[in-house]
């Protein structure tokens, strides 16, 4: 009874085993997929969680600074001594004592020119400006796996009309051995056929490989280890090409200045070095703080008094104030307070630095539209006019009306306008799509 159950146990778990090995393989990845993987296993995102960690801890640790301090302590003497006895000169016997002191402390900063407010403040910015960082970095990792995923997209199209290609100039070489057999054409013009087919079946080598080293590039992105058996979607990207408004640039910077991550870390980076200018001018103020103790003690020398009566006659509170005047300190508060403004300025120029290049790329990214929306447009209106010519001529040579060389050409147009269509369709796509990302629209297909 025990052994069959051990093996429908081990049979039960193959199957699980193979059957998630299965899903594994026939997983299709759709974009929001790779990203958030992308997003799960990236090493700079984790270290920026990381760092985010350390700030949180440094939030907390400021914060706790205005606590007051407690220290206790505990001792415990054994002495060892001869007594001497002055009228006769001599050393009596050994003796010993031992005495024990308790003792406690607190001490509490009351005045320190708020050093210790700003502190937390900027603790708590520095707290946010690594989140707003770490938003930045995602962001970065997702418009890269989006520039991937269209790449492999676009070489898997690539692929399809390469071997479409194939498959018409494998009938046209069939059709140019029948005639060239009845003597209709010569070798010349069979040959060219044959010579086009050869080329076409090379473009496909090329794709193909290129199409390899496009999954490859999105799956090292990902940090996914390589898979042959890896494929993507194939989402409609017909209805992304629906042609919208003209972007307007100011608009979209408008609303990218309240939402993306990078600007507002800007911000409190700017914000934390202005409170390094305050943290360093309370060095120029007095430090008032306060302490308290608490002491006793007990010692075997004193006699008519046992443990207990000793502690409590010999309990000794105190309380003190310490005030510390800054005189001269070698000019380091004015030079610290000098660092201080000149990061501030540093800070300032930062953050138009990072407006102006948030602006720059907004400003490209509509350029870029209106490019590829007329690209677009135009590689539509080549490759119906070239599907058109390419369906005369292709009537005619049927027909023996016309030699190899003038259909080969009309059909090496057709391919051209077909991979100018396909390039400005994906960079039309992908122009959209940064739009969107700066409109805050998250990344999808």
């Amino acid at each position: 009874m025990r052994t069959k159950t051990v093996r429908l146990f081990l049979t039960t778990s193959m199957l699980l085993v193979l059957g998630f090995s299965v899903e594994a393989q026939n997983k299709v990845w759709k974009l929001e997929d790779c990203i958030n993987y992308a997003l799960d296993k990236n090493i700079q995102i984790k270290k920026a969680d990381l760092t985010n960690s350390q700030n949180k801890l440094y939030s907390d640790q400021a914060q706790a600074n205005r606590l007051p301090s407690l220290s206790a302590s505990v001792s415990q003497n054994f002495n060892w001594y001869k007594g001497f006895d002055a009228n006769t000169g001599q050393f009596g016997s050994g003796s010993g004592s031992n005495s024990s002191n308790y003792s406690m402390n607190t001490n509490v900063v009351l005045f320190n020119g708020e050093k210790l407010t700003n502190k937390i403040k900027q603790a708590s910015i520095n707290l946010q400006s690594g989140q707003y960082y770490s938003e930045t970095v995602r962001e970065s990792v997702g418009i890269n796996i989006l520039n991937a995923y269209l790449q492999v997209l676009y070489s898997y199209e690539s692929v399809s009309n390469a071997k479409k290609q194939i498959e018409s100039t494998t009938e046209q070489l069939a059709l140019a051995k029948e005639r060239m057999d009845l003597g209709v054409i010569s070798m010349a013009d069979y040959l060219q056929i044959k010579s086009e087919l050869a080329s076409e079946k090379s473009t496909l080598a090329t794709t193909t490989s290129q199409l390899a080293i496009n999954k490859v590039t999105l799956m090292q992105l990902m940090e996914l280890p390589v898979d042959p058996n890896f494929e993507i979607g194939s989402p409609n990207l017909d209805s992304l090409l629906l042609t919208p408004a003209k972007p307007d640039a100011l608009e979209i910077y408008k609303l990218a200045l309240g939402i993306k991550p990078q600007v507002k870390n800007a911000a409190l980076n700017k914000e934390s070095a202005s409170l390094n200018v305050d943290i360093a001018k309370a060095d120029y103020l007095p430090t008032l703080s306060m302490g308290a103790g608490l002491s006793s003690g007990y010692s075997s020398l004193t006699t008519g008094s046992g443990y207990t009566a000793q502690l409590q006659n010999k309990l000794n509170p105190s309380v003190g104030f310490s005030l510390s005047v800054p005189i001269f300190q070698k000019k380091q508060v004015k030079t610290n307070v000098s660092l201080a403004n000149i990061a501030v300025s540093n800070a300032e120029l930062d953050e138009i630095s990072t407006k102006n290049n948030l602006r720059k790329e907004i400003e490209q990214a509509c350029a870029d539209v209106e490019k590829a929306k007329s690209e677009y447009v135009a590689g539509l209106e080549l490759m119906q006019s070239s599907q058109e010519s390419y369906e005369v001529t292709d009537e005619k040579y049927k027909q023996g009306l016309l030699n190899s060389v003038d259909f080969l050409v009309q059909k090496t147009n057709l391919i051209t306008s077909e991979s100018k269509l396909l390039q400005s369709k994906f960079s039309l796509v992908f122009s959209y799509k940064i739009l969107d990302f700066y409109k805050g629209v998250a990344l999808s297909l």
